[in-house]
């Protein structure tokens, strides 16, 4: 027996596709077969599973558990939850791994898989190798013993409890949006355990997204948000991704905080604990973060963009903190280094506690810097990582001051541009930062000029 994913499934953090069309209850079955068959040759005996909001989810998990089972391994069902719910399963109960269901933000018709291994992240050769062992039918026989069991725990109020364990923030009035995802009803339990004053948004758990969709890092997902927190002249707001794995936020004047300006804010309350601590963030973070992290007596370190790489780079440096554009923000300082949503909004009252200062006066002293938000263009999967290289080669031919860390970040008297190949989507991502408006538009100048050189023309796209 063997089986096929669609080619398109198969991504460099997670397994994605659309329910019906490039994913089904087979490949779900197949996914835990794999899986499982790789837990059980590491000596493993037992995986967690969670599930999102998503109308298909239950559906594909019953067909996850049946396949980890299959392959005789025992499947922990701990529900429905967030992606960071999951996480805690595989860090604090007996299991050698975790599956979380989940299409994170993408439209409702979508869904996908993020997984754990044995305590670190399961990405890139990982996730072609489910796809090597289905093609051949490589797995694991039921053993001796027969099939593994399924049971199903609830573990809602314990993950709750662990997100306010040691809480030392003050009382604030805040907004919440948790955008009819996963995160619903652990935010109701949360802010309930909660000081001050707490105004909820979208709690109800939801698979068709009903108010907007949920991606808290474009602003237009955040309108309601900015009217309650205008209405009700709140200190601050923050708002959930599909799966709770990602946090925006606004300050009490409706300004967004954007990914890389939290962690300015984290990263101050942290290192006063944590002096001379490495703190990681990926390349298309503002320099003003890795400025303000290095005025803070702290290692800035600029990282490749995505959860799975930042995870492990954490691991490798003993970083305490780490943090992506994307809203992805990650605490191994009194926590356990994987990016939850609800503990990072719980962290950002301890900062303002601890700091003294209130959100809204924290994110008006960050230097005022003109940038676009991501500009993304359409090539083809075979071309992008090729343009990028030929980018690379003019660039080093011109004697550019260049990081390679993950594409080209390129540092000019008028700022940087950023341009790299996203590892999930057939698109190359850039980004520009400058003190002004019109060293701005040199920045994209040299943006277009190198694509057209490599045969790219960028659509109209703003900046924020």
């Amino acid at each position: 027996m063997t089986h096929r994913f669609h080619p398109t499934m198969l991504r460099e953090y997670d397994i994605r596709g659309v329910v019906g069309d490039t994913l089904s209850d087979a490949d779900a079955h197949a996914i835990g077969r794999s899986f499982a068959t790789l837990i059980a040759r590491a000596g493993g005996k037992r995986v967690a599973v969670g599930y999102d909001g998503r109308l298909s989810s239950p559906m594909l998990a019953d067909a996850l558990i049946a396949g980890i089972n299959a392959a005789g391994i025992d499947a922990l069902n701990v529900g429905l939850g967030p992606t960071p719910m999951l996480y805690y399963a595989a860090s604090t109960e007996d299991v050698d791994g975790g599956i979380q269901i989940t299409g994170s933000h993408n439209p409702p018709d979508y869904n996908g898989f993020k997984m754990v291994f044995q305590g670190r992240p399961f990405f890139g050769a990982d996730i072609q190798r489910i796809g090597e062992m289905a093609a051949a039918g490589d797995w694991e026989a039921v053993n001796p013993g027969g099939e593994g069991t399924a049971q199903s725990i609830d573990i809602v109020d314990a993950y709750v409890d662990r997100l306010v364990e040691g809480f030392a923030g003050g009382a604030f009035r805040i907004g919440w949006d948790a955008g009819n995802g996963a995160a619903g009803t652990v935010i109701e339990k949360l802010t309930a355990r909660l000081p001050g004053e707490h105004h909820l948004l979208y709690t109800d758990i939801d698979g068709h997204f009903p108010n907007h969709h949920p991606d808290p890092t474009e602003e237009k997902n955040l309108a309601d948000l900015k009217a309650l927190v205008a209405a009700k002249k709140l200190d601050f707001g923050v708002a959930f991704d599909g799966d709770g794995d990602r946090i925006g936020a606004i300050d009490g004047e409706g300004r967004v905080i954007w990914g890389d300006q939290l962690l300015q804010i984290y990263a101050a309350a942290v290192l006063k604990e944590r002096p001379g601590a490495t703190v990681i963030a990926d390349v298309k973070a503002s320099q003003a973060l890795f400025d303000r992290v290095a005025d803070l007596g702290g290692k800035p370190l600029m990282w490749k963009t995505g959860h799975s790489l930042i995870k492990a780079k954490m691991k490798e440096t003993g970083s305490p903190l780490a943090g992506e554009m994307s809203g992805h923000i990650f605490f191994a300082d009194h926590y356990y280094g994987y990016d939850d949503a609800p503990y990072a909004a719980v962290r950002l009252i301890e900062a303002a506690t601890k700091l003294g200062k209130s959100v809204t006066q924290l994110r008006g002293e960050m230097p005022a810097m003109v940038n676009t938000p991501e500009l993304r263009f359409q090539v083809d999967e075979v071309r992008k990582f090729a343009i990028v290289d030929e980018v690379l080669a003019r660039l080093t031919a011109a004697g550019a001051t260049v990081d390679r860390t993950d594409g080209a970040r390129v540092l000019t008297d008028d700022g940087w541009w950023l341009l790299r190949a996203s590892n999930t989507q057939d698109v190359l991502v850039a980004r520009a930062e400058a003190k002004d408006e019109a060293a701005l538009a040199r920045l994209i100048a040299a943006i277009d000029d190198q694509l057209a050189a490599s045969g790219i023309v960028r659509g109209p796209q703003a900046a924020h």
